[in-house]
């Protein structure tokens, strides 16, 4: 009989007779269902089993195969079991970490903050001290949304440093404290931002103080600094005339920081331009006056 399929392989030719192909196919198929199901059903063999300590050599086994979903599931269920035996330590370790590798930071950042509860002289307490810390870091959202986690991020890692400034995880520490840090500026400095576009330029005034108050080592003070004095300019350019002359000076104040401080700022050839426009108003004030 003639072939009537010819498959092409890299390695190999195989001809198949009619119909057998797709008769492969779905013996491939039914092999890998049968697969699966045989490993579903291994796993709740497994879940069911009464002894406990081939659960927890198959949970190990799982976690170091990295699939922390089937070996968090073994170790959940052993947490009870286990408390107080000489394998809890090491079980409610990887169990911490089985959340981790899953990318359940909050849940990971609880467990591992409860082991240095329950094991506060272990080997591993600082690590898991540490890794509480940076979860509540990795769980905070990007910084233009709520940043009370980042808030508490900062705060955990900072403490961290504070009290294990030899600690080998103190540099990468540091780097997360600096980024919560630059985190928390710019959704303030957004703000500061937002208030100058809406054109309420006293809040955006107070805010971007309130920037320059909070992160006194900020590399953008300079620009704060040309802020409120744009902000102070438009502020007295919108005020009665019977306080502009008072609110110009402010603007003034602003620019000579800013001159004073950063010379070489980016910002002063536009700062200098509302100095002048400030200067000019101020005499026409006066001119008034007269």
């Amino acid at each position: 009989m003639r072939p009537a399929h010819i498959r092409h392989n890299p390695r190999l030719l195989i001809y198949l007779p009619s119909g057998m192909y797709q008769h492969v196919r779905n013996s491939i198929y039914l092999l890998t269902v049968c697969i699966g199901l045989y490993s579903c059903s291994g796993f709740e063999k497994i879940r069911k089993s009464s002894d406990v300590n081939q659960k927890l050599t198959k949970a190990n086994e799982y976690y170091a195969k990295k699939d922390y979903v089937h070996a968090n599931i073994l170790y959940k269920e052993l947490m009870p079991i286990m408390k107080s035996t000489r394998n809890y330590e090491m079980l409610f370790y990887k169990y911490a970490y089985s959340y981790y590798y899953m990318k359940d930071y909050a849940m990971a950042s609880y467990y591992f903050k409860d082991f240095v509860d329950y094991f506060p002289t272990s080997k591993d307490a600082e690590e898991c001290e540490y890794m509480s810390a940076v979860c509540l870091f990795k769980f905070a959202p990007k910084y233009t949304l709520d940043q009370t986690n980042g808030v508490k991020a900062g705060e955990a890692l900072n403490n961290f440093v504070v009290k294990y400034p030899e600690s080998k995880f103190a540099t990468e520490a540091q780097g997360y404290v600096a980024e919560s840090q630059a985190k928390m500026e710019m959704k303030q400095a957004d703000a500061a931002r937002l208030y100058y576009n809406m054109n309420q330029f006293q809040a955006a005034m107070v805010t971007y103080k309130s920037v320059m108050r909070n992160f006194p080592e900020s590399k953008r003070t300079d620009e704060y600094l040309y802020m409120i004095m744009k902000s102070m300019y438009k502020y007295a350019k919108a005020s009665v005339p019977s306080k502009q002359e008072e609110r110009y000076a402010n603007a003034l104040s602003a620019w000579r920081s800013l001159k004073d401080g950063y010379p070489q700022s980016p910002y002063m050839a536009e700062a200098e331009k509302i100095y002048t426009e400030t200067e000019i108003n101020i005499k026409k004030i006066h001119n008034e006056q007269q």
